[in-house]
């Protein structure tokens, strides 16, 4: 074919060169424009074994006899709290992101469960984190989740919460199987980046169903490191009611649980209902409210208001956008950005109480100016 091309170039001359060049721009144009995929790369062994035994000896990571679901070597926790002292190991030639560990530069994005356990910070506490029951240490302090009475179905206590399926965050939340099964297939497919369709489990934010936003994908992986290098979460502008809900209360359907306006306040909402719905806040969008609004623009007063200070981005009081951007951004627009539940919160654990992002019982309440309260990032004057 090649010999051809060569001969019909050489018989067309110029024109020959025009015609290729303009080819080998589309291929490129057409394999650039495909969404990007960040699908698990390396030897299957990394991750699987086929009979959890070689040499008669288990090839579970921890040793265990009894093999894991999906023939991996290792459960969620298995893989992803390790307990070591770095935030992102490296098993094989794959990296993996750790939601338990000791390191002392940074947290991942979304905290840290050794919190909870003492196992980094300031002592242990069930008020740091979520505990899910793969910790083995069951919520002391509370049995249902706070504000669960619109959110939901009935289940989710401190004896069910997991890491994914029915009873967990991540994976599919349907009537099914939790665990390992509930992400069948996602790690292969994974669209890594810019998450704007959110229809299945591999592209949705972080395996989250339904869930929208942008993955920070450069050097910092799975971390929000700076103003300039961190992920970005989809907001709306007015948070769900269930108004009109019926038995679905609020989620896309009534056997698969997922926020409807697939934000990440809207999927909090989904077991912490009162607290992220316009009849739980007050029943609309203006102040005064009865809790802290999520899912509604900072502030719209005006530059004289307090809201107008925040226009740096900080990664101690996240925002999110009305659409999910292509890149991050290190901006704040007050008048256009929104409150979400990770503005103040972790999600998997911190050091603070209640999870917050700050320590609200003592640079918040100390009746002086603290710059270390979050709070007064958006309410500035109030410092």
């Amino acid at each position: 074919m090649f010999k051809y091309l060569v001969t019909y170039r050489d018989h067309r001359d110029g024109a020959w060169r025009i015609f290729f060049f303009i080819h080998l721009v589309c291929m490129f144009v057409l394999i650039c424009s495909r969404p990007t995929l960040a699908t698990i790369t390396g030897p299957c062994f990394d991750c699987h074994t086929m009979h959890n035994s070689q040499n008669n000896q288990p090839m579970t990571y921890n040793n265990s006899a009894t093999p894991n679901d999906v023939l991996l070597k290792g459960t969620c926790m298995g893989c992803h709290a390790q307990g070591g002292g770095s935030r992102i190991v490296t098993v094989g030639t794959s990296q993996i992101p750790q939601v338990f560990h000791s390191d002392g530069v940074r947290d991942l994005a979304a905290g840290n469960f050794a919190y909870i356990l003492g196992g980094k910070g300031s002592g242990a506490s069930d008020a740091k984190g979520h505990n899910v029951i793969e910790l083995g240490s069951n919520d002391g302090d509370l049995t249902v989740p706070p504000s669960g009475e619109i959110g939901h179905p009935t289940g989710v206590n401190n004896t069910t919460l997991t890491c994914a399926g029915t009873h967990g965050c991540h994976g599919s939340r349907t009537f099914g199987p939790s665990g390992l099964p509930s992400l069948k297939g996602a790690h292969h497919k994974n669209v890594d980046g810019k998450c704007d369709v959110a229809d299945d489990i591999y592209n949705s934010y972080r395996f989250l169903n339904g869930v929208k936003g942008l993955e920070n994908i450069e050097a910092d992986k799975w971390q929000n490191a700076s103003a300039d290098s961190h992920n970005e979460h989809f907001g709306a502008t007015t948070p769900m009611s269930v108004v009109g809900c019926g038995s679905t209360a609020c989620h896309f359907t009534a056997l698969d649980i997922r926020p409807s306006n697939n934000t990440i306040s809207g999927f909090c909402a989904t077991c912490h209902g009162s607290f992220h719905i316009i009849q739980g806040i007050g029943g609309d969008i203006v102040s005064p409210f009865m809790r802290h609004p999520t899912d509604i623009i900072i502030n719209t007063k005006g530059p004289s208001s307090e809201y107008a200070a925040y226009t740096t981005y900080d990664i101690n009081v996240l925002v999110g956008r009305t659409i999910v951007p292509d890149v991050v951004s290190n901006i704040v627009n007050p008048a256009s950005d929104i409150v979400t539940c990770l503005s103040c919160h972790k999600a998997h654990g911190s050091d603070y109480p209640d999870i917050l992002r700050w320590n609200y019982n003592s640079s918040c309440s100390s009746g002086t100016p603290n710059a270390n309260c979050g709070c007064f990032t958006c309410h500035s004057t109030k410092d």
